[in-house]
């Protein structure tokens, strides 16, 4: 492992766009050399074409459900860049049907995804971490701690990375290594835009206190502290990026009237 290098290395799974490559642009921002991974060659075209013009950027096909590419991926990235400072575990997947839709195939896709691609790309990553005593923040996502429909996979296979980043902040921060996550609520995405419905929108400013959706900036900008040295003493938390929707309960619509 090369060790010679004084530029700090982010890697950013499923980095190609939406929130994923907003995270890439911040670490970015901050004179990161900055890997993406993502295994959707289309997508990741697009995504290099984009940024062509700017260096310290690196593009990896990479799909984090796939042992092998992981492995490979990762050896090879150690090879080339001899540290690794920050993994940002945000590659995911979703399925949104009525639970007695949802087949084995759907659960097994979502969870393999969602949940083996950060344990994998973790366990992959951390000799380069241990080496730069870096640090760790996975996407998770506030289904993982409010249940609502049509998430039955999705949801718990956020519950389970949430609980994921606990262990792995346990065994790692006492070898130097910070591992913690960031729960997004809504947030103004070309997805988003896509399949939330008028109606979706006005139940979710219904719920959230601050009465709008996230923009993707405020989540980049939520895992860069995580990985800042003023975040030296966070490990193993959970921070929650929705406007306070966890916190709130009924009543926020009577209350603005």
């Amino acid at each position: 492992m090369q060790t010679n290098t004084s530029t700090k290395i982010a890697i950013i799974t499923g980095g190609a766009k939406g929130i994923g490559l907003g995270i890439a642009q911040r670490f970015h921002q901050e004179n990161y050399e900055v890997i993406i991974l993502d295994r959707d060659k289309i997508a990741l075209q697009e995504c290099e074409a984009q940024l062509k013009d700017k260096n310290q950027y690196s593009f990896f096909l990479c799909d984090v459900s796939n042992y092998q590419q992981v492995t490979d991926t990762f050896n090879e990235i150690i090879v080339r860049f001899g540290r690794i400072d920050a993994l940002i575990n945000n590659a995911g997947v979703a399925v949104f049907k009525q639970v007695e839709e949802v087949t084995f195939q759907d659960w097994s896709n979502v969870m393999a995804t969602n949940l083996n691609g950060p344990f994998l790309c973790s366990q992959a990553a951390f000799p380069a971490l241990l080496l730069a005593q870096g640090s760790i923040v996975n996407i998770a996502s506030i289904s993982g701690v409010r249940a609502s429909t049509l998430r039955v996979a999705y949801g718990t296979s956020k519950a389970a990375l949430m609980h994921l980043t606990k262990q792995l902040a346990v065994e790692y921060g006492n070898q130097g290594v910070r591992v913690n996550a960031v729960a997004p609520g809504p947030v103004e995405t070309d997805m988003a835009k896509l399949v939330h419905s008028a109606d979706i929108r006005t139940s979710y400013k219904d719920a959230i206190p601050l009465a709008r959706y996230g923009s993707i900036e405020e989540i980049a900008n939520a895992v860069y502290f995580l990985c800042s040295p003023q975040a030296s003493f966070i490990n193993g938390q959970i921070i929650a990026v929705d406007g306070g929707f966890d916190a709130a309960g009924v009543g926020l619509p009577s209350l603005r009237e």
